[in-house]
């Protein structure tokens, strides 16, 4: 069963109203949806996924608590519009929850995970035929695409060895499963490189942010979010990998900068004031206990900003 990483954290740093309206961006199994439910009597929640089992799951976790919420099948790019068409315009807070969850990396299918045999698939909506699938990629790519998507997204020191592997292996035999690949950048990387983490994390962490464009999405649905928020609404990330934290940071960074040109100033003018302000400058981390008691928990960040 998937455990929410950093609940406490994260429903604290919602600042939730009785009566308030939020929106959970990555519903998944519920675990952080269940919280702000019980939290919000008289408000009312609206959850975002792509995954049609997470949602089924879901919707009965959420039945049990309450029924002022409403789940919507989509990716939460589309936030703004989505919620237009409920005549939603403005919201108390917002939550993303960046990580794959636990039952999408062990439902070996799937194909998120490199230590089970499955086909190459890492789409977020499996019903989805309009996306590409990580077969696609690792057989049609060129070299110089694959290279370049392996040390963008994965951050990988042997991705020019690896996408040349990946080329040579499918001159004689299309790549079909995870772990056919897996063994594929075994053959591509140093003894030494292997020591430390598994071999295919980055290259599978890459292929999964090509599939799913997941890093042009959370930017803009960053940025749309914030334009949502009503005045002291927040909004509450958690992030698993430095690309995706350092987009985060960087957005948050702008929305809360004052004008260098006016910053000495002993008044600021208002339309240089900044509409926003960080809650935590630093990024909070999962305590020991619950690392120790989630594995998966250990590069999780949260980021907070609120709307003032």
């Amino acid at each position: 069963m998937h455990i929410s990483v950093l609940l406490e954290e994260a429903i604290q740093g919602l600042n939730l109203k009785e009566d308030g309206i939020y929106v959970d961006c990555t519903l998944g199994y519920a675990g952080h949806s269940s919280e702000i439910l019980k939290r919000v009597r008289r408000g009312c929640l609206f959850a975002f996924d792509q995954d049609l089992d997470a949602i089924e799951f879901s919707q009965k976790r959420l039945a049990e608590i309450g029924h002022n919420f409403t789940i919507i099948h989509s990716n939460f790019e589309n936030i703004k519009e989505e919620l237009a068409k409920r005549n939603i315009n403005k919201v108390d807070g917002i939550l993303f929850d960046l990580g794959v969850s636990s039952v999408q990396l062990d439902e070996k299918e799937r194909g998120f995970s490199y230590h089970q045999d499955a086909p190459l698939d890492m789409r977020m909506d499996q019903h989805d035929s309009s996306k590409i699938t990580a077969s696609d990629i690792v057989n049609n790519y060129s070299l110089s695409e694959l290279s370049d998507i392996f040390y963008r997204y994965g951050e990988e020191k042997y991705s020019r060895s690896i996408a040349r592997a990946i080329v040579d292996y499918r001159k004689n035999k299309k790549i079909e499963s995870t772990l056919e690949l897996v063994d594929i950048i075994k053959s591509a990387m140093p003894m030494k490189a292997m020591r430390d983490k598994h071999p295919a994390r980055r290259i599978f962490q890459a292929l999964r942010i090509e599939v799913n464009h997941e890093l042009d999405v959370l930017e803009k649905a960053l940025n749309d979010s914030l334009d949502l928020l009503n005045k002291n609404g927040r909004l509450v990330v958690i992030t698993f990998h430095s690309l995706e934290d350092r987009i985060v940071k960087n957005i948050f960074k702008e929305r809360t900068t004052i004008d260098e040109k006016v910053k000495g100033l002993p008044e600021i003018p208002k339309e240089y004031q900044s509409s926003y302000r960080l809650i935590n400058n630093k990024a909070i981390l999962p305590t020991d206990e619950e690392m120790e008691r989630n594995k998966r928990s250990r590069s999780a960040k949260l980021r907070i900003i609120e709307r003032i």
